[in-house]
């Protein structure tokens, strides 16, 4: 591995572990520009257009899903194109008010993946994928 990945790939690792468990922007923004920017093709968060604004909201979902945590399955780093992406499968139980809904005591197990664009060494930009729809539907919040 390059100096160059090794550096973004450690930042990328740094940055997944502190925003999935719930560490929110003050912690999160360590490993980002400060204006980085957000966006994902999933209703929850047609609103949320910063890097802060998202890692704000995993810290909720986190206080309304207490056991959440996730499971890597693939991260990589692509040099040329200068980002990293990870897949991972994040799981949890609402089990606390907080939701759109009383707790449901239901389950989910939904597949995503991070692609955080770097500039330098810093995340200047993240895109999440995910079904929301199948997540929200295995919750009991759609």
């Amino acid at each position: 591995m390059t100096p160059k990945a090794a550096s973004i790939t450690t930042v990328a690792e740094a940055f997944f572990e502190a925003c999935e468990t719930g560490k929110g922007w003050e912690v999160c923004s360590a490993y980002c520009r400060p204006n980085a920017t957000f966006s994902a093709q999933a209703e929850p968060l047609a609103d949320v257009k910063t890097l802060a604004e998202y890692t704000e909201w995993m810290k909720g979902i986190l206080t309304v899903l207490p056991d959440a945590h996730y499971e890597v399955r693939s991260f990589a780093t692509d040099i040329e194109r200068n980002n990293v992406a990870a897949y991972g499968i994040f799981y949890g139980t609402h089990t606390r008010e907080g939701g759109p809904v009383p707790p449901t005591g239901r389950r989910v197990a939904t597949d995503y993946v991070y692609v955080m664009q770097f500039e330098g060494d810093k995340i200047a930009h993240m895109t999440k994928i995910w079904n929301a729809g199948l997540a929200l539907k295995d919750l009991g919040w759609a």
